[in-house]
């Protein structure tokens, strides 16, 4: 089982960089987005064999994220339970027969950390929210986690220490997520993998110099394991600031 998540930092502009090329061409069984910044219907998307499923922000062209999947799902839903946290679009879960698929945007701190509290009420939501999940069947969570785990999911660490996405306080929210029975895919098979980004600023040929950050990820219940054939970063793929992430399934 092939599934993807890309941040695509506008779906409308990505579609104007080679999106469906590359969705054409992976032929994935679920392809999960993040920041889409679109209603449905405000662009015109052919996908034959796959059902899409949309969570837009009410702020229109801001946040959103989207589901498109070959298998249909046994139950859709759509946020975390939360009626000041759902208005950004910020997840949808697709309950499938072996486990459950969670696709989220977690919200950034933001510059000054002016959204640090609000990201931190986020997450323990988030986490109570998947928790429950896995209460019930294995969950795979994937999407643009805004955080930098470790130091060696950025490439420079130190000046960026306490900035957005390199907070103690974010990066201790996501060692309390994985401590809660769930694994970073990537780092489950690649622990020592330096240089493996998925974000670089606009800025400062930041691409170019491969000086980025790895803040999109695949994540599993710990009992799902052994069901990682691959976790890849495709980082050769364009189109968003963010390129897309990849999860292979022994399924």
């Amino acid at each position: 089982m092939k599934l993807i998540s890309w941040n695509v930092n506008g779906l409308r502009a990505c579609l104007g960089k080679g999106f469906l090329d590359f969705f054409n061409a992976e032929n994935a069984d679920v392809f999960c987005l993040q920041e889409t910044k679109m209603q449905p219907g405000q662009a015109d998307l052919d996908l034959p064999g796959y059902e899409q499923y949309w969570n837009s922000a009410v702020r229109k062209g801001y946040s959103g994220t989207a589901v498109f999947t070959r298998i249909p799902p046994l139950s859709v839903a759509y946020g975390i339970g939360l009626p000041e946290q759902d208005s950004e679009g910020r997840a949808i879960t697709l309950e499938f027969g072996d486990f459950y698929l969670v696709t989220v945007y977690t919200p950034n701190a933001q510059r000054e950390l002016t959204r640090l509290d609000y990201r931190m009420e986020w997450e323990d939501a988030f986490r109570a929210y998947v928790k429950a999940l896995d209460a019930k069947k294995p969950v795979v969570i994937c999407g643009d986690l805004n955080v930098a785990h470790e130091e060696i999911d950025l490439k420079n660490p130190k000046p960026n220490r306490g900035n957005a996405g390199f907070t103690d306080e974010e990066r201790q929210k996501l060692t309390e997520l994985l401590a809660s029975g769930f694994v970073d895919s990537f780092r489950a098979l690649y622990p020592d993998a330096v240089g493996a980004y998925s974000w670089w600023s606009y800025m400062y040929h930041a691409r170019a110099n491969n000086a980025g950050w790895r803040i999109d990820y695949f994540l599993v219940s710990e009992r799902m394991r052994g069901e990682i054939r691959d976790s890849r970063i495709r980082a050769e793929i364009f189109g968003s600031d963010h390129c897309p992430v990849e999860l292979d399934l022994f399924q």
